[in-house]
């Protein structure tokens, strides 16, 4: 329950949501609830709050809000529209993250894909409390928290590890959208050795191999070879559409390797270009890379896409104004 509440006042502290359950400013069904509830379809939670503070520290309501604040769970989620899934079958689940959410929590309170997907299986009874003590469900891939797309989830053993298996001998096949700055003309496949920085948390791309660089610096830790593949589909006069075939998948692979290419991907503050990313939030509001795991191809031959997020629509529209504005002879945008 708590976990629903932080999404419903996902602007107010931790302490401030047990202090209003203690005091039965929101209650369960009615009664006092401690917050360690696990919801249940149709279950009401009711909200005592002024509208003042309730609009002071909600943001977006998931749910179906009814009269003195109530809220009922919906469909087979406890968190209505939070889990977006695209595929699903005895064994796996796979859901379009929205840019912002992460993959797996990194610290006790954070929100990720992984929890809400146990919460699904929770409560659409898939999975019940007593089998989640011996086994947990799990996100196999990962995203980095502002990248959209497709993320893979074991519901079974047996999903998980055959899903760990063809990620990691790559016959599942993992593909990208991204809008990057500069004009790509042609298919191009890059190699090379990405080099973590953990101070940091930055990589850097090398076409050396470890064994003959010589340009290590403080702070580097181990060398993995890189393979990316990336295919132009469209050009806005400025920037290029591109679908990229991530061949190797490591941390943050696909943003430094265009960016090393001179091809930044266009939102991206950690490896990007900052004064076009300023231009690009000030027309549009954009603030993170447009990057979409956008199709998935398994070793069976199913086939699981996801649509491009709003965002990549916002970024277009504003790049086919600028090559009107500068060039009303080009058009829209030329296809290649």
């Amino acid at each position: 329950m708590d976990k629903y509440l932080f999404k419903v006042l996902d602007r107010a502290p931790g302490g401030f949501i047990y202090k209003m359950l203690r005091k039965k400013n929101i209650v369960l069904n009615g009664k006092k609830a401690s917050g360690k509830e696990i919801l249940k379809v149709q279950d009401s939670v009711k909200f005592f709050l002024s509208d003042e503070t309730f609009a002071k520290f909600a943001s977006a309501i998931p749910g179906d809000r009814g009269s003195e604040g109530e809220f009922k769970t919906s469909g087979n989620s406890i968190f209505p529209s939070a889990l977006k899934i695209v595929y699903e079958d005895e064994d796996i689940l796979v859901i379009n993250k929205p840019a912002g959410l992460l993959s797996q929590k990194a610290a006790a309170g954070d929100d990720s894909a992984n929890d809400r997907m146990i919460a699904y299986l929770l409560a659409s009874g898939q999975l019940s409390e007593a089998e989640l003590r011996t086994f947990h469900p799990s996100i196999c891939n990962r995203l980095d928290r502002n990248t959209s797309g497709l993320l893979i989830a074991g519901k079974t053993m047996r999903g998980l590890q055959e899903m760990a298996k063809q990620l990691k001998d790559r016959s599942a096949k993992k593909f990208y959208h991204t809008l990057v700055w500069g004009k790509v003309t042609k298919p191009q496949k890059l190699c090379g050795y990405l080099v973590k920085d953990h101070r940091t948390n930055q990589v850097k791309v090398s076409l050396k191999n470890p064994g003959e660089s010589t340009d290590a610096e403080p702070g580097d830790s181990e060398r993995m070879q890189i393979e990316t593949e990336y295919v132009p589909l469209a050009y806005y006069g400025g920037a290029t559409l591109l679908e990229v075939h991530l061949i190797t998948g490591r941390s943050h692979q696909i943003r430094a390797h265009l960016a090393s290419a001179g091809y930044p991907l266009l939102g991206d503050a950690k490896y990007g270009n900052a004064d076009l990313n300023r231009r690009l939030f000030h027309a549009t509001g954009i603030r993170s890379q447009l990057l979409h795991a956008c199709r998935i191809e398994l070793s069976d031959g199913r086939v699981i896409e996801a649509e491009d997020p709003e965002e990549f629509r916002r970024a277009e529209n504003w790049l086919r104004r600028q090559v009107r504005e500068n060039n009303p002879q080009v058009g829209n945008h030329l296809d290649f």
